[in-house]
């Protein structure tokens, strides 16, 4: 995909480049290879911002893991998190004695992510850890920290693997900065 297409306009810039994803991720699986060697791993994306960036980790993991999925929503079609969390679908594989790893695409005010921990730690699995593709820790409202993270950004609207804007955008391969005059317009 041209950085002439019409997605591209709609950016103030590129924040990170697929290939800067692609390393990333790489390092990433790696980390989380070692770390969860001769444990019963399941990871868990978050649909549907997640499901990029969940693939291309699943590959760079060279473990036997098991996945699930979980749908969330505290967006809508703003920018900014309403603070309400809502759960369109749940996970449907036991988590009992597992090592969960929550996939995110972003951490922003950590509300959805804290939710979603906590109630995964009152189940029987062994352990709850999160990986974010990228973490915005300027928005943070609850104390949770990635034990993962791809990249640290600062407060801007972003878009592009996976990150969507009213549902659009999500198959962008790079992240963006999505221009103020589309989402102003609304």
């Amino acid at each position: 995909m041209e950085n002439t297409s019409k997605l591209y306009q709609d950016l103030d810039c590129v924040l990170i480049t697929r290939e800067q994803i692609a390393a990333r991720i790489k390092e990433l699986g790696k980390t989380i290879t070692r770390d969860f060697a001769d444990k019963s791993l399941m990871c868990i994306c978050i649909l549907k911002g997640s499901v990029v960036f969940f693939a291309d980790l699943l590959r760079e993991i060279d473990l036997p893991a098991e996945i699930d999925f979980i749908s969330l929503s505290s967006y809508g079609a703003g920018t900014e998190s309403s603070g309400t969390i809502t759960e369109r679908s749940g996970l449907s594989r036991d988590v009992t004695g597992k090592h969960l790893l929550i996939v995110e695409d972003i951490v922003d005010s950590g509300r959805t992510l804290s939710h979603l921990k906590a109630k995964l730690m009152n189940t029987d699995c062994a352990s709850v850890s999160v990986c974010t593709l990228l973490d915005k820790p300027s928005r943070r409202k609850t104390d949770l920290v990635p034990d993962y993270c791809g990249f640290t950004i600062e407060d801007a609207f972003v878009v592009g693997y996976g990150l969507d804007y009213d549902e659009k955008y999500r198959n962008l391969p790079d992240v963006g900065i999505l221009s103020p005059r589309i989402y102003s317009e609304v």
